[in-house]
Parts: C-alpha cells; sequence; structure tokens
C-alpha cells in the first residue's frame, strides 16, 4: 500500500486502495464537505492548505506523535488519503457521553501532548495554511510564543476510546495560535463557554466554572498560565463575529451556512455571558479541582 508523497501525486495516480470497498460518508464538518472512509482510509477533498497540512502531519509521524491521521498520498481522484483513526466521535448535538466532566482531563491531556508535539516544528517557508488565505479572517493572537496547531478542537473532530481521548482529526484550520488562545478556544467548544440558551441538551445543569478547571488540570497549566487565559479567550472573542461575518460573505461554503443558521447572533451573546461570569471563572481557576 503505497502512496507517493503529495508533491509527486496527481489525478492519475495509482490507487493501491481501489477495489470493492464501499465509500462510507462520513459526518459533515462545519467547513468541509465530501469526506468518505474507505477501508482503513479516510478520503479528503484536495484544499488550497493541504500541502501545509501534510507537513504538519509528516512532522508529528517523524515526532512520533500519535494523535494524529498519517498522510497516505493521494488517490485517482485527487483526494488526500488518511489513515482512519478508529474510536467515538460525539455527534452533533453532543451526546451525553461526550459532555461527561470525566472526559475533560483527557481533553486537557491530548491538547498538551499536541502542543508539546507542535512546538519543536520549524515551519518551513512558503507553507500557506487555509486560515492565513482568507486574509480579513485571520485570528488576532497576543505577543508570545506562537506556534501551528489544529485550531479546532471540538467535540466533533476528538477521537475517544475508552473513555479517553486519543486523537485528533479535521486539520482544515490548522495555522498559527498560541498555547493559551488554543487552550482557550477548546473550552469554549468542550465546557462550554457559551449562553446556556446556545449549549446542547447534553450539558443542562452542568458547573461550567468547574468543568473549565478539569479541562486545564488535565492540560497541567501552570499559575501563570492560568493567570492569563481568560485573556486568551476575550483575544479569542476579539473581532470573532467579523471574522466569520468575512468568512460567509467571501469564502461561502460551510462558512455561509453557518452564518445564515445564526452563528453571528450566538457569538454576541457569548460575549455578554464571558463579560458576566468571568469573575466566576477565575475563581474556579485559582481553586484546587475537588
Amino acid at each position: 500500500m503505497c502512496f507517493r508523497r503529495y508533491d509527486d501525486a496527481d489525478d492519475d495516480a495509482d490507487d493501491d486502495y481501489a477495489g470493492d470497498e464501499p465509500e462510507i460518508e462520513l459526518p459533515r464538518g462545519d467547513v468541509t464537505e465530501g469526506v468518505v472512509r474507505v477501508g482503513s482510509t479516510v478520503r479528503r477533498p484536495h484544499q488550497p492548505g493541504s500541502p501545509a497540512v501534510v507537513a504538519y502531519l509528516d512532522h508529528f509521524e517523524r515526532v512520533g506523535f500519535a494523535g494524529a491521521p498519517r498522510f497516505l498520498g493521494r488517490d485517482r481522484r485527487g483526494r488526500d488519503v488518511l489513515t482512519f483513526l478508529d474510536g467515538a466521535i460525539a455527534g452533533d448535538p453532543v451526546e451525553p457521553w461526550a459532555a461527561a466532566d470525566d472526559l475533560l482531563a483527557g481533553v486537557g491531556a491530548l491538547l498538551r501532548r499536541l502542543h508539546d508535539a507542535s512546538e519543536p516544528w520549524a515551519v518551513l517557508a512558503g507553507l500557506a495554511f487555509g486560515r492565513d488565505l482568507r486574509g480579513g479572517s485571520s485570528l488576532q493572537l497576543p505577543a508570545g510564543p506562537r506556534l501551528v496547531s489544529h485550531n479546532d478542537v471540538t467535540p466533533q473532530n476528538v477521537v475517544v476510546r475508552g473513555g479517553v481521548a486519543v486523537g485528533l482529526i479535521d486539520f482544515d484550520l490548522a495555522g498559527w495560535t498560541t498555547r493559551l488562545v488554543e487552550l482557550a478556544n477548546t473550552g469554549m467548544h468542550w465546557v462550554p463557554l457559551s449562553d446556556p440558551v446556545d449549549r446542547d441538551p447534553a450539558y443542562d445543569g452542568a458547573d461550567i466554572p468547574r468543568r473549565l478547571r478539569l479541562l486545564v488540570d488535565g492540560y497541567g497549566l501552570d499559575r501563570g498560565g492560568r493567570a492569563g487565559l481568560l485573556d486568551a479567550f476575550a483575544v479569542r472573542l476579539s473581532g470573532l463575529y467579523d471574522r466569520m461575518h468575512w468568512n460567509a460573505e467571501n469564502v461561502g461554503g460551510g462558512w455561509a451556512r453557518m452564518w445564515r443558521s445564526g452563528v453571528g447572533e450566538k457569538i454576541r451573546r457569548r460575549e455578554s455571558w464571558f463579560a458576566s461570569q468571568r469573575p466566576a471563572l477565575e475563581a474556579a481557576l485559582r481553586r484546587p479541582t475537588g
């Protein structure tokens, strides 16, 4: 089962996986459609940022980070071919099992391993991540050390086996970030840091400050990081409404679909909720888990 490396692949490449195995449609993401499973592989449409993502995944293979798919090549239809990570993926809306408090520490630990594996990567000159191609949509980042990372660690992008978060899929939004900004972004989806009206029913009655602390404890964030985490979340929210609107107007596709579904109003509610709940979240981060 040998594929040529990305730069050598073309639409006429021999597909060693071609045969009688059916294509099984996988759940549609917010942005990318047309992702299917074929046997032990996943086929994804070619994206402008694919070469950069492939270089990132190849780095994980070199350093032994097992929590990401391996890139195998491209099939005769020009699709990227990746290894399939076996396990459970949360649906949308999130099922109760994926909202369990016990899962949060493992999500935090997986994100820490991702960051530790990502930090030493010397990004090749000329690589353009998908996020970088969207001009006005680029995420504003605080001063300080930056790294390339996933940027979309949602329940729908984390693979769970035996009740433990073990892997990540869908690196289409990979790009520059900081450890704190991505941890805050992960908390936005997993805790979730949002207005109660916008939370899935599985989170009804959830102790949001405690869940944030569980995620952060799993990551192993130090005292200084805890002090800056909510500032990073404020940075994550800053300009998010305008970036999502820009994507909807200029990129279209899933971005436009999310905008039509009311994501702009959801962002505004999150901003107001965060302003009112920040003192309680800060207090929770200062307390030991109990």
